[in-house]
């Protein structure tokens, strides 16, 4: 069942991608398809697409979401992918989703992930949220302990920042940051995000910094 904190973050980046004006959308790492059962909803998402590594979990998407085998949507589909590699038909998209996904990457797998993202898909919108770990401490947590055993790491504020800041410049983007949840006025809230927004002239060193 999912947590008021979810339902909140799953409604921001809807109203997000909304307000964007884009129509086809891909979600990495979709897990059982919660994203885009809701994206699903609003006739202005004609393409949605999600991608995940596990097969379960997408076997679960697919039950959630009615996916028919034999009558293929032609708006929605879901299927066995990384965003970790290079992939043409991940091309083209006006907007990308990585909900809560990026802290179950390996730190050392973080380029392969920048490359084919943001350099490879290169969609026009990247929305990226991410447990604030300075919030922890606000969910009875003890110092160290992370919020889920898949999580290779958690990024305080600061540290989310200066990861997006770097990506946005070496990959034509621009980047703003959204708190999402109850806030505090010392910790922020439990949950950050990051919305890359694609400026009109990519620049020419792009990934060649990686």
């Amino acid at each position: 069942m999912s947590t008021p904190l979810h339902v909140g973050r799953l409604d921001a980046v809807v109203r997000t991608l909304r307000d964007s004006g884009a129509t086809s959308v891909l979600d990495l790492g979709c897990g059982p398809g919660e994203l885009l059962l809701r994206l699903r909803a609003h006739p202005q998402f004609v393409q949605l697409l999600g991608i995940d590594i596990d097969e379960r979990v997408l076997a679960d998407a697919r039950f959630a979401l009615g996916i028919d085998w034999l009558r293929p949507d032609p708006r929605l589909s879901v299927r066995l992918g990384s965003f970790e590699e290079p992939d043409r038909d991940l091309k083209g998209f006006d907007a990308a989703v990585m909900l809560e996904t990026i802290e179950h990457i390996p730190p050392g797998h973080l380029p392969r992930v920048e490359r084919a993202v943001f350099d490879g898909m290169h969609p026009r919108l990247l929305l990226v949220t991410t447990p604030n770990q300075e919030y922890n401490v606000l969910h009875g947590m003890s110092a160290g302990r992370k919020r889920h055993p898949g999580h290779h790491f958690e990024w305080t504020r600061a540290q989310f920042q200066h990861w997006a800041g770097g990506v946005a410049q070496r990959h034509g983007y621009s980047v703003s940051f959204s708190d999402l949840g109850p806030p505090d006025p010392v910790r922020g809230s439990s949950t950050q995000m990051a919305k890359f927004d694609t400026l009109r002239v990519r620049p020419l060193c792009e990934a060649n910094v990686l």
